[in-house]
């Protein structure tokens, strides 16, 4: 009997990584003018961010369902394994409530685990599973330590625009016209399992420092833990430039940075051009 990694694709873990970690990842949907893609399979982050330039029409998302949940958990069970299922936010989507509706159908054999996040913080919430089950612990053992550690995850990033935001009922054109000419890039985060303002910052520098200051209000990185960055959009020369201007806090802690493109999930709302850490805490 083997221990099974279950999640959704708002995790922004790729196909690739998700071979080499050994999970099993669940594609949330994208609907783009009647058509549906499923995230990171046959809709690339570098596709998505093509098309989302391109067009003024916004995409849509949808929920993993409770039958795709199932179908996933029927096959552990048939193999005599345990599993751990880790799902986005409850309170960003109906995905863990499509899980909790296939886990009933199931007996309730599989494990559970509300993230209480999204994108990079259910990323790395994820790796950590990955590390616990090569440890040797029990899917119960994993899902109760994830339970406890995932309070410690902090997931912070800066925003190139409200153009996005604005698109998705978000905020107001009014705000979004403001940032846009004063140049304002608002600095968000996952608290409580939603998404925050945190701060807001003139330009790109102050925007990096802003992400510095936060990760410093959090207590610094725990580098003993996964950590990440991410990117939205065709490139990553921002965050590259963000790694530069923060390499105090990563020199010497750690011998490679993790980087991972973030996907149409989340770069719906925050368009391209934001970039991200996620992280446990001190």
């Amino acid at each position: 009997m083997s221990v099974k990694i279950i999640c959704d694709s708002a995790s922004d873990i790729s196909l690739e990584q998700a071979k080499e970690w050994g999970v099993t990842v669940l594609p949330l949907k994208t609907i783009w003018e009647g058509k549906e893609y499923l995230d990171g399979v046959t809709m690339e982050p570098h596709e998505f961010y093509e098309r989302l330039i391109e067009t003024d029409e916004l995409p849509t998302t949808s929920q993993v369902t409770p039958y795709e949940f199932q179908e996933a958990f029927k096959q552990v069970i048939e193999e005599k394994n345990t599993a751990v299922c880790l799902t986005v936010s409850s309170k960003l989507s109906g995905t863990y409530q499509s899980a909790l509706i296939a886990n009933e159908e199931v007996d309730y054999q599989i494990e559970l685990v509300d993230t209480l996040n999204v994108t990079l913080g259910e990323h790395i919430l994820i790796k950590r599973a990955v590390e616990l089950r090569d440890q040797g612990k029990s899917a119960q053992e994993i899902a109760q330590i994830l339970n406890e550690e995932k309070n410690k995850v902090r997931v912070i990033a800066l925003l190139d625009t409200l153009e996005y935001l604005k698109k998705g009922g978000r905020v107001s054109g009014t705000a979004a016209f403001a940032g846009s000419v004063l140049n304002i890039k608002p600095v968000v985060g996952v608290v409580d399992g939603q998404v925050e303002v945190l701060g807001k910052a003139r330009g790109s520098k102050n925007g990096n420092n802003k992400l510095m200051e936060q990760i410093s209000l959090s207590g610094g990185v725990d580098f003993e833990k996964p950590f990440v960055l991410g990117y939205s959009g065709l490139s990553d020369d921002l965050l590259q430039k963000y790694i530069v201007d923060s390499s105090h806090i990563y020199e010497e802690k750690t011998k490679e940075l993790p980087i991972v493109p973030i996907g149409s999930s989340i770069g719906t709302h925050a368009g391209p051009g934001a970039i991200g850490v996620a992280f446990f805490c001190k």
